[in-house]
């Protein structure tokens, strides 16, 4: 199954039981789980318990999530607290007291972490949105944005348009990629965000 697939319709098939939707979410969101494991410095060992613990509960709770669009951020909290359960348990359990304790851990983990969640979600709206552009949009954005940058003529002469049009044509693509209700739900939630801010 293609990995760019929505998160939304991933979910849906996933909760019928389709297990190449389940695959592609684990392979979609597994890099968040383990850079989150990183920022909390797991051995190898316990990063792979933390994982294999959030994929269990999302398979438990895979139902009770009422708006797939946000899974990175459940499997985000889900993971933040397993590694918190995790070095409470190694708390309890050592005598010295020299593990860290979570209350110690610094600030910077968890902006990261929630950093690198908005990244993984603005990756896979542009996913999403990109997938469903007509192949015309999706040739002339590829070409657009090739390092290093891919001469007009060139590019004129690939699609077979005039070089004339080629602003135009991205100005539509890009509005149309605008449009899409993943990018424009990241776009809604960021305004949200800032505002908040603001107040």
């Amino acid at each position: 199954m293609r990995t760019d697939f929505p998160v939304t319709d991933l979910v849906t098939l996933a909760r019928r039981g389709d297990q190449p939707a389940w695959d592609a979410l684990v392979e979609r969101y597994a890099p968040l789980v383990w850079s989150i494991c990183r920022r909390y410095q797991l051995s190898r060992a316990d990063a792979d318990d933390v994982g294999q613990n959030v994929w269990l509960h999302l398979v438990d709770h895979l139902d009770q999530i009422r708006d797939p669009a946000a899974l990175p951020g459940w499997l985000a909290t889900t993971t933040q607290r397993e590694c918190c359960r995790l070095y409470r348990g190694a708390q309890r359990s050592q005598q010295t007291g020299l593990t860290p304790g979570i209350e110690n851990m610094p600030d910077d983990r968890a902006v990261t972490a929630e950093q690198e969640l908005l990244t993984a979600e603005r990756h896979a709206a542009f996913r999403a949105a990109f997938a469903d552009l007509p192949p015309d949009c999706q040739r002339l954005l590829a070409l657009l944005t090739q390092d290093p940058p891919v001469p007009y003529t060139q590019i004129s002469a690939e699609l077979g348009i005039a070089v004339g049009t080629i602003g135009p044509a991205r100005n539509r693509c890009l509005h149309k990629l605008r449009r899409h209700p993943a990018i424009a739900a990241l776009i809604n939630a960021e305004t949200d965000q800032l505002e908040l801010a603001r107040s």
